[in-house]
């Protein structure tokens, strides 16, 4: 296991523990990861697919996040923010967050944000001025509605799995709603199907035309 993915777990174990504020040898043990990795931005996103596009996105573009000093780490949900920030922020390692979040969660990010000193009274709009960019609903509908239903079917059929979501969308829970919606829950259908797609979908983009919340994340680091 490299130095990024142990961080990684070092946050999350503590991150899922019943104490607020991380245990002294979980802290220290982050510390120590952080030191060795030169860690100057923690990048936080809701899940495993958020954070397979930003490091697929990434690379694309030529970068190496770990070689920047920057490491992604999934939440498992936008309510525990502020446990991450705890240990991230100014009292803890003291490094600088960034992340994505889904516009129905940015309660969440702003509460946390506030409660661990990055700021006080704060709106929507401070969210991208501390690092952090709101996607609609979810980070697959920005890439839906970036590449177009026809671009993601060409996707899926190039995984080999257009006759899957054929039948798929001939269940009778699938058939009144929208092609775009139908195509959102397909990729939650099969656990690891949306981290596997959110990869494939990323590779799909044009690189001069990104979804916002990706773009401007990926130029703040």
């Amino acid at each position: 296991m490299d130095t990024a993915a142990r961080f990684r777990r070092t946050v999350v174990s503590w991150a899922a523990g019943d104490a607020d504020a991380p245990r002294p040898a979980e802290a220290g043990a982050a510390r120590e990861l952080a030191a060795e990795l030169g860690l100057r931005t923690v990048v936080l996103v809701e899940g495993v697919s958020d954070r397979a596009a930003v490091e697929t996105l990434a690379e694309r573009q030529g970068r190496t996040l770990t070689a920047e000093g920057v490491v992604v780490v999934p939440l498992g949900g936008a309510a525990s923010i502020t446990r991450f920030l705890r240990l991230l922020g100014p009292d803890g390692l003291d490094v600088r967050p960034a992340g994505l979040c889904d516009a129905a969660e940015q309660r969440f990010f702003l509460r946390g944000l506030e409660r661990t000193g990055f700021g006080t009274a704060l709106t929507p709009d401070d969210l991208e001025r501390l690092g952090f960019f709101t996607c609609r609903a979810d980070l697959e509908d920005e890439l839906i509605r970036r590449l177009g239903t026809d671009g993601v079917q060409r996707v899926i059929d190039d995984q080999g799995d257009l006759r899957t979501l054929r039948v798929f969308q001939k269940q009778p829970a699938q058939r009144e709603r929208t092609t775009e919606a139908q195509l959102r829950r397909f990729m939650g259908t099969i656990k690891g199907r949306k981290e596997r797609y959110a990869r494939a979908l990323t590779e799909a983009l044009d690189l001069t035309l990104l979804p916002k919340p990706l773009e401007g994340l990926l130029a703040r680091l």
